[in-house]
């Protein structure tokens, strides 16, 4: 594993630039730094993860991403063009789902579809083949209410990619599951993303989760958030997790994740899964 991620050639600049962002919030007792001094290039096509402790500013960074939020100081671009509002081409997953609970699996998914204006023909074909692909359609006509977790956040995701993005950005989105769902919906994400050829950023605060699943390991330090290390992780997939050479990765980043705590404070194995 190397410490610095390899750049995208000359004549394929980077679909994703951050370049010296920072961001600052305004609050009653003062302002606070969520970022500061941000660099971050993303190639088309990698998985890239966003790693570190609650309150680094990795969820920030990625709502800049997705228009939600501006950046304070310095730049976010995608496709060399700034970030200024949520575009079609980024779609973000949360932890929460956000689905729409009085609509179906099928409208939930179709909702993108229908209100770009696509012909009833093609809205039905498209959020077929998203349903397929996250594994429910024996589920078509259920609501979310009647939904385990882990097929609501399988919902989600085919809700995004059915809306034609190049970019899948997640937020956690397997936080609040239990080990084994979790587990399988990461196995089913990889296999989304080597099918769709998407660029996804992942933002977890697990090293397990982030070895599993990423190209590329940007490690976040806190108070504010800076970028501590870019890693490259060059396990073939599917990876191992009992095995000495990703447990020799995990131990790595887990040792630079440990060095941007506070004195005294060591990740434990709970912290590192």
């Amino acid at each position: 594993m190397s410490d610095t991620a390899p750049k995208a050639p000359d004549n394929h600049p980077p679909i994703i630039r951050i370049a010296g962002l920072s961001k600052s919030f305004q609050s009653e007792t003062g302002s606070f730094q969520a970022l500061r001094g941000i660099d971050l290039d993303i190639d088309r096509g990698e998985f890239v993860c966003l790693l570190g402790a609650s309150g680094c500013g990795k969820s920030t960074l990625l709502r800049i991403i997705a228009g939600f939020e501006t950046a304070s100081e310095g730049t976010a671009s995608v496709f060399d063009r700034p970030v200024e509002a949520p575009a079609p081409d980024r779609g973000i997953v949360f932890q929460d789902y956000a689905l729409f609970p009085w609509l179906t699996v099928h409208e939930n998914i179709a909702f993108g579809p229908k209100h770009a204006g696509m012909s009833a023909k093609e809205v039905k074909r498209i959020a077929d083949k998203f349903t397929e692909m996250v594994g429910l359609t024996e589920f078509t006509h259920h609501y979310p209410s009647q939904l385990s977790g882990g097929m609501k956040q399988r919902v989600a995701i085919a809700r995004v990619l059915a809306n034609d993005t190049d970019i899948l950005l997640m937020d956690e989105p397997f936080g609040a599951l239990d080990a084994l769902t979790r587990a399988k919906l990461q196995e089913e994400l990889l296999e989304i993303w080597q099918q769709t050829k998407l660029t996804v950023i992942f933002v977890t605060h697990s090293v397990e989760e982030a070895v599993v699943l990423a190209d590329r390991i940007v490690v976040m330090s806190a108070g504010p958030g800076r970028v501590d290390c870019d890693m490259t992780v060059d396990l073939p997939r599917p990876r191992d997790v009992s095995s000495e050479p990703f447990n020799a990765i995990r131990r790595t980043v887990a040792e630079r994740l440990s060095s941007n705590l506070a004195p005294g404070r060591r990740l434990t194995a709970g912290d590192a899964a």
